[in-house]
């Protein structure tokens, strides 16, 4: 039973077809910027240019981090889950945010933040000092700058941004569940979106990137592909980054992805990583595409953002960080016209059990 109607986000699983608001992803990737496609999901229409530039420089005004977060990045355990800490730090955030805002301008806000958050705990964590944000860069580019110190070069901002493009929204999946669950009660966004990245954090939701990434390090070079493939699936066991309960072809994210794979690893001197996921892309095709299983975007998102510098066990909050847009502008649109959401379970437990007082129990 579907949860609501929507004019977000629509895929079509049998043609490997996803749309953001009626726009083809490939005409949104090719053409389009992060910036750009939050618009789009938030505000349903794109962006005319002044439009465009003066949501950025709003975007850009609130990257900077609470006082209270950074003091909580620098002296949290830094063995901690990056998840669990992105998680608290947003309640800090939302803590933090004592305005009457609109759910949209939090929602800004918030998005802008998490790259902010991202980074500076990824370099805490490593020894090194945060950087702080440069308001001049574009979201892509600052989120890569603040990483590494470094300004990204043309090929790094433009697959940053197309990744975060893809990952935006995905219609109704179980992070977004959860974060209409919790707005249907009338809560707060913040609340909403730590449902999300709660649930975003089951491996069975926001791991499967970096578990394809383990499987290319694993197999180590393209001549052991072969074996590795044939191995696994005689012991029945899964390829990391391949289904999709949705889609019965080519994921279209996948597709798209694959090119700037191609191309970031060239340019950080770990092409070998690519021409194994090609050749194992290539081999299990062969092998399981006759039952509508094929590469999804978990496939080569996590060799991306591991070659634009991102720690594995940080994949899941870089998923976040883009999906938090669509998380808000799913809630937006339930808000709409909101029902609380109120599931019923299908009781199979006994009934009139008699009382045994707890002295007469064995």
């Amino acid at each position: 039973m579907a949860v609501k109607e929507t004019s977000i986000t629509y895929i079509d699983g049998k043609m490997g077809r996803l749309f953001y608001r009626g726009y083809s992803i490939f005409d949104l990737a090719e053409f389009s910027s992060f910036e750009e496609v939050a618009f789009l999901l938030w505000k349903n229409k794109l962006p005319n240019m002044r439009e465009l530039e003066s949501f950025k420089k709003t975007m850009s005004e609130h990257r900077d981090l609470p006082d209270q977060v950074m003091e909580y990045l620098t002296n949290v355990d830094p063995s901690s889950n990056p998840m669990d800490v992105l998680r608290t730090a947003v309640s800090m955030i939302g803590t933090a945010d004592t305005s009457q805002d609109d759910i949209m301008t939090k929602s800004i806000k918030l998005t802008s933040k998490i790259p902010t958050l991202i980074t500076a705990f990824q370099r805490i964590r490593s020894g090194e000092q945060p950087i702080p944000p440069d308001p001049s860069l574009s979201h892509a580019s600052n989120f890569l700058y603040m990483l590494s110190g470094e300004k990204p070069t043309e090929i790094e901002e433009r697959a940053m941004d197309v990744a975060l493009i893809l990952h935006a929204d995905h219609e109704m999946n179980a992070s977004t569940f959860a974060c209409l669950v919790i707005a249907s009660t009338l809560s707060d966004i913040y609340s909403s979106v730590i449902g999300g990245i709660s649930a975003l954090k089951g491996p069975l939701h926001g791991a499967a990137n970096s578990e394809a990434l383990k499987m290319f390090l694993e197999i180590g070079s393209p001549e052991k592909v072969e074996e590795y493939v044939y191995k696994r699936l005689s012991r029945k066991e899964r390829l990391m980054g391949f289904g999709h309960r949705i889609y019965k072809t080519y994921d279209p994210r996948a597709i798209i992805l694959r090119s700037y794979a191609d191309k970031v690893t060239k340019l950080k001197g770990n092409h070998h990583l690519y021409e194994i996921a090609r050749k194992v892309e290539d081999l299990a095709v062969r092998t399981l595409g006759e039952k509508g299983i094929y590469p999804n975007v978990d496939f080569y998102s996590g060799l991306v953002f591991y070659s634009l510098g991102f720690s594995p066990g940080f994949f899941p909050t870089v998923f976040a960080s883009s999906r938090v847009v669509g998380w808000t502008a799913q809630v937006m649109e339930y808000l709409n016209d909101n029902r609380l959401i109120r599931p019923k379970a299908i009781y199979v437990g006994d009934v009139e059990k008699p009382y045994v007082p707890i002295e007469d129990r064995s």
